[in-house]
Order: C-alpha cells, then sequence, then structure tokens
C-alpha cells in the first residue's frame, strides 16, 4: 500500500433522478480533487436512489437498472471522472445475465476498475444476492468493497482482509429507521426541514442512537479488528420516504475516525490513508493468531438464509407485510 488522498461524501439523492445526482456526484467529486483526493466514494446505489426501490415491481426496478459499464450512468461516471482526473465509486441497479443487483462500481479515467454486487440484498425481492468478495488492485493500494448490511457480519469484513485489502469501501443507506434497540428510531421529516432554524435539534437527532451512535458501534469494530482502513459514505436528508442522517466517515486501522462529514446537507471530506498505520494496528495480528482447525462450525448451511442467499432479517419481515420504512434496516 501506499499513501493515498480520499474522499467521501454525503449528499440528498432524489428518488430515480440519475441526471441530477450524477451532477451533485460531479460536484463533490470536484470539491474533493481540489482538496486532493485521488479516489472519492459515495454512498449505495447513489445514482439512482435507494430506499424508494422497494415500492417497485420487477418491470418498475427493470426499467431503472443499466448494465455496468455500458450504461448511460456508468458512462457518464466515467466521464466525471475523465473530466476531473480522479476514480469514483458509486452505486446503481445492474442488469446481467437476466438478474438484477444491487451494484457499487468503481470506475477511474480510463473506465471501470471493479464492481461489487451486494452479498446480502435488501429491498426489493427482484434482486438477486451476488455470490463473491470483490478485492482488486487500485492507486498503489488493495481495495475491498461491501455494501452496507454487507458490513454488518464481521465474517464479510474478516474474508475482504484476509483476501489483502488495505482500504474497505462501506457504501451505506442507513440509520433513523424503527428498531428494537433502545433509543432508535425514525426522525420526523419537520426536524430535517427545520434544520437551518434549529440546528442543535437535527444534530442531536443524528448523532443519538439513530446515526452516528448506532454506527460507530461497528464500524470501528469492523476496521480495527481487521487493521484496515475503512471509508463509510451515507445519504443525508430525505430518502425514499425517510430521514438519513449523513455522517460519512473515513476511520483508520485503530478504528479512529479520520475525517468526517458534519454539515446538514450535501458535503465531502478527504483524508490521507498512511500504510504505517497498517503496520502498527492489532489487526494483521488477530488475522495471523486465527485457528480455522476450530471453525468448521461456521462453514455448516445456516437454516436462516432464504433459498436466493437472502438472510431472514429482511425475509420474515417481507412476508409479513409491514409497512416500507420498517423492512430496510440496513
Amino acid at each position: 500500500m501506499k499513501p493515498i488522498r480520499v474522499g467521501t461524501a454525503q449528499f440528498e439523492a432524489r428518488d430515480g433522478d440519475k441526471a441530477y445526482n450524477l451532477d451533485v456526484i460531479a460536484r463533490l467529486t470536484a470539491q474533493a480533487k481540489g482538496e486532493g483526493a485521488e479516489l472519492v466514494c459515495f454512498h449505495e446505489c447513489s445514482i439512482g436512489g435507494y430506499t424508494y426501490l422497494e415500492t417497485l415491481d420487477r418491470a418498475g426496478l427493470d426499467a431503472v437498472a443499466e448494465e455496468v459499464p455500458e450504461g448511460p450512468s456508468m458512462q457518464r461516471l466515467i466521464g466525471i471522472a475523465r473530466d476531473v482526473g480522479v476514480s469514483i465509486g458509486a452505486g446503481l441497479i445492474e442488469r446481467a445475465d437476466g438478474r438484477l443487483y444491487n451494484t457499487y462500481a468503481v470506475v477511474s479515467p480510463e473506465g471501470l476498475v471493479a464492481r461489487h454486487r451486494k452479498i446480502h440484498a435488501f429491498v426489493n425481492d427482484a434482486l438477486s444476492c451476488g455470490d463473491s468478495y470483490t478485492v482488486f488492485d487500485h492507486l498503489g493500494c488493495r481495495i475491498g468493497i461491501l455494501i452496507c448490511y454487507d458490513n454488518n457480519l464481521p465474517e464479510n469484513g474478516r474474508m475482504t482482509a484476509l483476501l489483502g485489502a488495505d482500504i474497505i469501501l462501506a457504501p451505506h443507506v442507513t440509520g433513523c429507521l424503527p428498531s428494537a434497540m433502545p433509543g432508535r428510531g425514525t426522525v420526523a421529516p419537520e426536524i430535517w426541514h427545520n434544520r437551518e432554524l434549529d440546528p442543535v435539534r437535527c444534530r442531536q437527532e443524528f448523532d443519538g442512537p439513530k446515526g452516528r451512535a448506532w454506527w460507530m458501534r461497528w464500524l470501528p469494530a469492523r476496521a480495527w479488528e481487521n487493521g484496515v482502513f475503512l471509508v463509510y459514505a451515507n445519504p443525508i436528508g430525505e430518502e425514499g420516504g425517510t430521514i438519513k442522517p449523513g455522517g460519512s466517515m473515513i476511520l483508520d486501522p485503530f478504528g479512529e475516525v479520520l475525517a468526517e462529514c458534519r454539515k446538514l446537507g450535501d458535503d465531502v471530506t478527504v483524508a490521507t490513508l498512511d500504510p504505517e498505520k497498517r503496520k502498527l494496528a492489532s489487526g494483521p495480528g488477530y488475522i495471523r493468531a486465527r485457528r480455522p482447525e476450530l471453525y468448521a462450525k461456521m462453514l455448516e448451511p445456516n437454516p436462516h438464509v432464504s433459498p436466493d442467499g437472502r438472510p431472514d432479517v429482511w425475509w420474515k419481515k417481507n412476508r409479513a407485510a409491514k409497512p416500507a420504512a420498517e423492512k430496510v434496516s440496513s
């Protein structure tokens, strides 16, 4: 790994408005480039929107899907990367071989670098789950991608690290959703809409257990236990009928926050990832200390996964036909 400047962004995406969202991606990418970024990361399905996808049938979902990298959105993203002179990570619904995937793509000025299909697909039954990890060499680093709920399972972070990742890109759409956990729940839309007059109230909601305090339970753990840099991106504001708290951040291999978006609006932040921290971190030592001969139980079939690989945390809620905002927890 070499030292690298990486940016992560948050913005209020518009449902189904790819042109607008790509314009924002272009603007924030240029801003990050001005701060020296070589790679800029955006949230899950940042190109077309995410949560509203649960209201679409198969035909509707197919209508918003595109080929990667041949589709117009990917071509526009590659054009932005070329114009600005950086690499970009962004998400969309991919159509491939008769299936639909929640995909996150990294592009450079030269074209597609890598894509990851979400291993634990949520939001819509018509989406297929990805069946592999994604780790690739780019910009002098080895980079992995895990989308949203992929990061909640420690095994996925560990496998990505075992495949050599120095950096894990972690695009999300999360926070401010119903939960049994004390203090979690939704944020009233009026609190977001009134943020300029009462920013303290909005910040209290976003920083507490509904938002930042929620992901700070486990994002630092993924970075620390594996000794990797973690680049987290999350939308802010209205998102598919919910309110999202933003908070995009970059964590080092000690689980410390290097940089964080703090505006109550569109924002981007940039940090330098120093490979010396990887050498000093505890995570690589934990990986070397593993005893795989004791882990046979982990390889047994999982009865809590649906026939297509979807975890029952989605399957049961979806079959119960609960309100839309309750269906997606990460």
